[in-house]
């Protein structure tokens, strides 16, 4: 008797919390990121952090989503897709634009300490997604560029999905694909902090993953979790390695 007259405050209770785990894997990913926007934007500097990060995002993310075409997961993962692309390409725009600026900063200081009156200040060389050069690919000059690139990549990954729909095996290799570029997330600002000598800009990708990986079990249903997704943690880790690097570059420029 007790035990029903309860009923009324565990059923919105444990639908409260429900909503709140969900709400917290939908936005908690980009959360890390406001903070870096907002400083790459006050500082007008980008160097501290790799665009290949949004980059492997984009991947792994889009491959989700069209997973979710074969083999329905929980809404809360295809909305966190979404929302993490939307957050990755306006991280793109703004980085695009501070490093095109910052090249012309360049230039006009190296101009003004030539003091040569009669050669004329040359913009950086635009490179475009339509040069097909590998050598300048994702280091473009215009946020359009990476644009264009990702809807290649959607639609050409999107058309071979819609053709391979009915394959078991096309569509478990497909979730695997994302979760295992997902889990390669920390390898392009392991690279950038390697080439900088330095950790900045690691922390907040650190912190990103753990809530992530946090967050993940109580939004997953048992009952109807990919294996795909399950095995996200065990190809993970970025968190043990970034505190090694961390130490060794603090260690080094004591």
């Amino acid at each position: 008797m007790e035990a029903d007259g309860l009923e009324w405050l565990v059923v919105p209770m444990h639908q409260l919390v429900s909503w709140g785990a969900a709400g917290a894997m939908v936005f908690g990913g980009v959360v890390p990121y406001i903070p870096q926007y907002r400083d790459i934007k006050r500082t007008q500097n980008a160097e501290g952090f790799s665009t290949y990060v949004c980059l492997v995002l984009l991947v792994a993310n889009i491959l989700r989503i069209l997973f979710w075409f074969g083999r329905h997961f929980e809404s809360p993962l295809l909305w966190q897709s979404i929302i993490m692309i939307i957050t990755m390409l306006l991280m793109l725009k703004l980085c695009t634009e501070v490093r095109v600026s910052n090249e012309l900063n360049i230039k006009r200081r190296s101009f003004s300490a030539a003091d040569s009156k009669d050669e004329e200040i040359k913009a950086p060389p635009k490179r475009s997604y339509l040069d097909f050069d590998l050598n300048y690919f994702w280091h473009w000059s215009k946020f359009t560029d990476y644009v264009q690139c990702v809807l290649t990549f959607t639609g050409v990954t999107g058309y071979i999905t819609y053709l391979s729909l009915d394959s078991f095996l096309f569509v478990e290799t497909l979730g695997f694909l994302a979760v295992f570029t997902e889990a390669m997330l920390g390898v392009p600002q392991l690279y950038r902090n390697y080439q900088n000598r330095s950790t900045d800009g690691m922390r907040l990708h650190r912190r990103r993953q753990l809530s992530h990986a946090a967050w993940k079990p109580y939004v997953i249903k048992d009952n109807g979790e990919p294996w795909d997704h399950s095995c996200e943690g065990e190809l993970d880790g970025y968190p043990l390695v970034t505190p090694l690097q961390y130490s060794y570059y603090s260690y080094e420029y004591l």
